[in-house]
């Protein structure tokens, strides 16, 4: 099968694009073939262009268009935030937000540790080659 993220009641999006980028939130309702309802805990409803989200493997259960409360119950109970913060995908991203933020002094000390790291590996290599040889 070809794909393995359809756009459902439930599924848990990603926004990649506007305002509200970087965003977590959950499909709750399908307008039409362009557009969906979206909701998320600190969030208003509000309708999205599918274009601008990227469908994760998370999805929650709920029914159509249910109340916040329900919704943010429903997203404790299928522990979203963790499954997450524990994906490849939002790894990444919290990395890349990490590096955004530091200042000069930061990527300068970044730098100086990836240096001596690097020279720690090589020292390490020619002990094996040496012993090898």
């Amino acid at each position: 099968m070809p794909f393995k993220r359809y756009v459902e009641i439930g599924r848990v999006a990603l926004v990649n694009y506007g305002k509200d980028y970087g965003r977590l939130v959950v499909i709750v309702d399908v307008i039409d073939q362009n557009r969906a309802l979206v909701d998320a805990p600190d969030m208003v409803r509000s309708q999205m262009n599918f274009k601008r989200l990227s469908l994760t493997d998370i999805k929650i259960d709920i029914g159509r268009v249910p109340k916040k409360k329900s919704l943010i119950e429903a997203m404790e109970a299928g522990d979203v935030k963790n499954k997450w913060e524990k994906s490849s995908w939002g790894r990444k991203l919290i990395v890349q937000k990490r590096r955004a933020s530091l200042n000069d002094f930061d990527r300068f000390k970044l730098m100086v540790a990836k240096i001596k790291k690097a020279g720690a590996v090589r020292q390490e290599l020619a002990k094996l080659k040496k012993q090898t040889a």
